[in-house]
């Protein structure tokens, strides 16, 4: 078990923070392509303590899009001030803080040959990284749990929407507090939650949905199938990534499911959610081993997630060879007889 707890990753943000100062600023706070409300909710933090306690201006990118109408919800309602990544950002920023991500990842725009002055990350390392500050801590439960303990540590006022936003952050990335490994995750919620706007928390959860949710719903439902407890769904281009992880966590909930995997294709590549109900082994190691690099995996505990390039005028046959490729592989990972044939659970005369 790791002995860190959140606080103490807090403190060694704040003496970071504390010695550098000024010459941290301008910075680039980039989160990862698609960023999910811990993300967000970690930036948002980060650019609130930096310039109200060090006096260290900031800027919130991301490189992607954010895709899920709850993250798109959450931006809105608490105006967040989040901003797609430019043209020669990164150029512009000498100090970079890598929020949720990590230099070895795939899964975000932070070029291989550049240094960060801040990673702060809850997933496990591929390869080592290197920054000024590392903090990595992979049972926090969420990234935005140590920013949340920073704040408290330094007895800031902290705003309505700064606390929202890490609250919401903190159930999206513990399923509701339900995977919290430590009970300082959970005191840290209850901690923050007394600073929230419970009415913008209840709307961010509960955002209206556009059709082609429902349709790409209704797709992962009827492209299902299922093979000793593993629940497949090949969703084809899809508006979103986010999407793919949204489908994989509703399968995940059918009973009889110990493992759900989605796949969808979009702007040429083909991403990939993993979820499991749960295991001894994490998520991002299961993708990781099935995946022709692992480098392009990651996760952590029953959540996994990741992309490889395919091509945007790839034929459908080289799609379709790599997704059959990546189920294959996955059934030989969990060890599931390739005899056993699949069925589809959600399709023919409902009884």
């Amino acid at each position: 078990m790791n002995s860190v707890t959140a606080a103490q990753s807090a403190r060694k943000i704040i003496r970071f923070l504390r010695r550098k100062k000024e010459s941290l600023s301008p910075l680039l706070i980039l989160t990862h392509d698609y960023p999910d409300p811990d993300a967000l909710a970690s930036a948002y933090a980060l650019h609130y303590m930096a310039a109200q306690a060090f006096g260290i201006q900031s800027r919130i990118a991301y490189g992607g899009i954010i895709g899920r109408v709850e993250n798109r919800s959450m931006v809105h309602i608490l105006k967040l001030p989040v901003h797609k990544l430019r043209a020669g950002d990164i150029r512009k920023y000498e100090n970079v803080a890598l929020m949720d991500t990590q230099p070895g990842f795939e899964n975000n725009s932070f070029p291989a040959n550049r240094r960060p002055a801040m990673i702060i990350d809850q997933h496990p390392f591929v390869t080592k990284p290197d920054a000024a500050l590392t903090i990595i801590d992979t049972e926090c439960g969420a990234t935005c749990v140590v920013l949340a303990q920073a704040l408290l540590i330094l007895k800031l006022e902290i705003p309505a929407p700064v606390a929202t936003a890490l609250a919401y952050g903190i159930l999206t990335d513990t399923l509701n507090l339900y995977r919290s490994p430590r009970p300082d995750v959970i005191k840290t919620y209850l901690d923050i939650l007394r600073f929230c706007d419970m009415r913008a928390l209840a709307k961010i959860q509960n955002p209206a949905r556009s059709r082609k949710f429902f349709t790409t719903l209704g797709k992962g439902i009827e492209q299902a199938m299922m093979k000793r407890g593993l629940m497949i769904s090949k969703l084809g281009d899809v508006e979103s990534p986010d999407l793919i992880a949204q489908v994989a966590d509703f399968l995940l909930t059918y009973k009889g499911a110990h493992w759900a995997m989605c796949l969808g294709r979009f702007k040429g590549k083909l991403h990939v959610s993993l979820r499991m109900e749960k295991s001894q082994v994490t998520a991002s190691e299961i993708l990781r081993d099935i995946f022709f690099d692992r480098r392009d995996a990651g996760g952590h505990d029953v959540i996994a997630g990741g992309s490889f390039y395919i091509g945007s005028k790839a034929g459908a046959n080289v799609w379709e060879e790599a997704e059959d490729q990546l189920i294959e592989r996955i059934l030989k990972r969990l060890r599931i007889p390739a005899k056993v044939e699949f069925y589809h659970p959600f399709r023919g005369k409902i009884v």
